[in-house]
């Protein structure tokens, strides 16, 4: 797995370390939700990469539309009024950390640049690319409101997943600018 954005990225080294992942999953659990408490946390600044892992899941749990850039509103009304607690279900994702750490060992993470890692895997046969890049090739720019690392050459990518010699598969958001792209690569 490979993560550019320094939030998910401590995200995904938190749940992946398995004494961090249990402080984080306890914290979760543990953690008295209210819109105050969520509106203090999230602006403190964190002083440890499993904070940091904290604030991004409660960011991500409790903002509108689970939005991860700055500037994302908390969520209002919510699903059947229940405000910032629509989207907050501490077992469900103690268990999701549980579940990860199951399988830690299968699992290498990257903090980095996807291209790069495309890259130093070009010419192997057996890796297999999962590419779920931002939705910003459309010129509803979805992701430039979802995302801090929005910007991306979609062409670029296209060529790059095309050069590989291993299987690609790539997601996108139904958007007429991506008719455009062509993909060199046929199943066998």
């Amino acid at each position: 797995m490979v993560e550019l954005d320094e939030a998910v990225a401590a995200v995904w080294e938190t749940i992946l370390s398995p004494k961090a992942a249990g402080w984080l999953a306890n914290k979760i659990v543990s953690y008295e939700l209210t819109r105050e408490a969520c509106k203090k946390d999230l602006a403190e600044k964190p002083k440890s990469k499993r904070e940091r892992a904290f604030q991004t899941i409660l960011r991500n749990r409790t903002c509108r539309g689970g939005i991860m850039a700055p500037g994302a509103g908390l969520i209002g009304y919510g699903e059947n009024g229940k405000g910032v607690h629509s989207r907050w279900y501490p077992q469900t994702l103690k268990r999701r950390i549980r579940d990860i750490g199951l399988v830690r060992h299968r699992i290498k993470f990257v903090r980095g640049d996807a291209f790069a890692v495309m890259e130093e895997f070009a010419e192997n046969e057996s890796a297999v690319f999962f590419i779920d890049p931002p939705y910003t090739a459309s010129k509803k720019k979805a992701g430039s409101r979802l995302y801090t690392h929005s910007e991306l050459d979609h062409r670029q990518l296209f060529e790059t997943a095309a050069a590989v010699k291993g299987d690609v598969l790539l997601t996108y958001d139904n958007a007429d600018e991506m008719l455009c792209q062509r993909s060199v690569k046929t199943s066998q």
